[in-house]
């Protein structure tokens, strides 16, 4: 191997290690401060409601955790906008700040809910719209195609492309936020879906979207030091909008900007998110007749704790309380990362991606309706919850 190609594989190195450390350690020591100063905001941050029918920690834990990953996302370009050259070459620090710029929006409506418990999920909702078309207008990231026939021609007219954007975009988003019941889930899910996007990236030679990327893991790695597996610390609406905007604008920006992406893999690498929110919507609005954004305790991660933790690990003592509450994390991140890396490697073409895909589809529902059932059941009624002698959707 020639020196040279020693000196460049050294160099991307030595930038995933810089970026990824910068927005860490930034990030976790804005989470320190919010730790350290909780009784000056503890009045509105704290989330105290322990009996919330999503609820499943027992203590008080504040909320805003997204400001810390807000922190850890501003470090990198804050620096390199100092007037620091050399190990990290971004072409232009300025972009980090329009997707950052871009992402507001939709954080500060997250936090706002964090702070007054509030702003209705229609409102955080239009915030990440609204996110997405800033994301279209100083990023360029309006998708023009999703790799499906018919569809790829209307996505041509521009207003067409922005609708379609700022649904696909709202909705990773706000399915970042779904997930986020049990420390570390949220967190370790983004981690592992932008590492797969900064892989992909980084083989088209796409730097823009490797370095968003790898700093976006940073910011999340820091908070998940004090969220995981104790959950010091709780990302929160804000945290978890922010992050899903990010995830969903490094997919929307990787098609975009590499004819050679097909938007199918960046399906199959964020599909457990997507399946989640696309399922609860399902059961909610069909299944039980209620609006979409309802709260229930009928999530993937719900029923694992519920139907499986607990059943399996014995109680701790209240001085780790937090050891079921982790274990969930334990279980989804792992089979995660296996399905992200298969879409990674085997995902390049359409029809590979699509099946891949499709597969997590039934992996998910299989696992689900074992969870509720008690046994393995593929039949469709079933599955989708038409007409069966238990009440499934109930417990």
């Amino acid at each position: 191997v020639p020196s040279i190609n020693r000196r460049q594989i050294m160099n991307i190195q030595l930038d995933v290690l810089f970026a990824i450390a910068t927005a860490s350690i930034s990030s976790f020591l804005a989470a320190i401060v919010i730790l350290l100063t909780k009784p000056i905001h503890a009045r509105f941050s704290m989330d105290s409601d322990l009996g919330g029918i999503q609820k499943f920690h027992f203590r008080p834990v504040p909320r805003i955790g997204g400001v810390a990953v807000l922190v850890g996302l501003l470090a990198m370009p804050i620096y390199l906008n100092l007037g620091r050259e050399g190990t990290v070459s971004y072409q232009d620090a300025n972009i980090m700040l329009f997707a950052i710029m871009a992402a507001l929006p939709a954080f500060f409506a997250g936090l706002l809910e964090d702070l007054t418990k509030k702003v209705s999920v229609r409102d955080r909702l239009i915030a990440t719209f609204l996110s997405a078309l800033l994301g279209a207008w100083v990023l360029g990231a309006s998708l023009h195609r999703v790799d499906v026939i018919g569809l790829d021609i209307l996505l041509q007219f521009a207003p067409f492309s922005l609708v379609v954007t700022a649904i696909a975009v709202g909705g990773v988003a706000n399915s970042i936020n779904l997930i986020d019941g049990f420390n570390g889930i949220a967190g370790g899910v983004v981690i592992v879906i932008l590492s797969a996007i900064a892989v992909l990236a980084h083989q088209v030679n796409d730097p823009v979207v490797f370095n968003l990327s790898l700093i976006g893991i940073g910011a999340a790695l820091g908070f998940l030091l004090l969220n995981f597996p104790t959950g010091r610390l709780f990302m929160g609406d804000g945290g978890a909008y922010l992050l899903g905007f990010w995830v969903a604008e490094m997919a929307v920006l990787l098609v975009v900007r590499n004819a050679s992406i097909n938007a199918w893999q960046l399906l199959a690498i964020c599909a457990y998110p997507v399946i989640e929110v696309i399922f609860s919507m399902y059961r909610r609005r069909v299944i039980r007749k209620c609006a979409p954004g309802a709260p229930d305790r009928l999530h993937l991660h719900s029923l694992l704790y519920r139907r499986f933790i607990c059943l399996r690990l014995p109680a701790c003592k209240s001085g780790r309380t937090w050891v079921r509450n982790a274990s969930v994390a334990c279980l989804i991140v792992p089979c995660l990362s296996i399905a992200t890396t298969i879409s990674v490697i085997y995902g390049n073409t359409i029809a590979s991606a699509f099946l891949i895909s499709a597969f997590q589809v039934l992996v998910y529902l299989a696992v689900y309706g074992r969870l509720v059932r008690g046994h393995w059941c593929f039949r469709p009624t079933v599955l989708l919850g038409f007409r069966s002698k238990t009440k499934a959707w109930q417990i």
